[in-house]
């Protein structure tokens, strides 16, 4: 196996599970209806993401680590707008 692969690969997966999200966030940005998203689910997937980036920051995987930054930056963003309006 090409040393190159396992990289290339992680990226491309960190790209595809941090873009989407950002339809998600647009819409609620847009709309502010947030009635079908679960606050408890939002809070938990963010707890995960935050370990997933420790992870990342543990075994040095910058790949892991932007990707898991940006999901959490928008799993907050959703989390702040379900609370604001609920």
């Amino acid at each position: 196996m090409p040393a190159y692969l396992p990289d290339a690969v992680s990226t491309f997966a960190a790209i595809l599970t941090t873009v989407c999200w950002l339809p998600q966030v647009i819409h609620l940005f847009r709309t502010r209806d947030t009635r079908a998203i679960s606050l408890a689910m939002q809070i938990a997937f963010a707890c995960g993401v935050a370990l997933w980036l420790v992870f990342g920051f543990m075994i040095g995987n910058w790949p892991l680590i932007v990707a898991n930054a940006v999901t959490l930056v928008l799993a907050g963003a959703i989390i702040a707008l379900k609370i604001v309006h609920g």
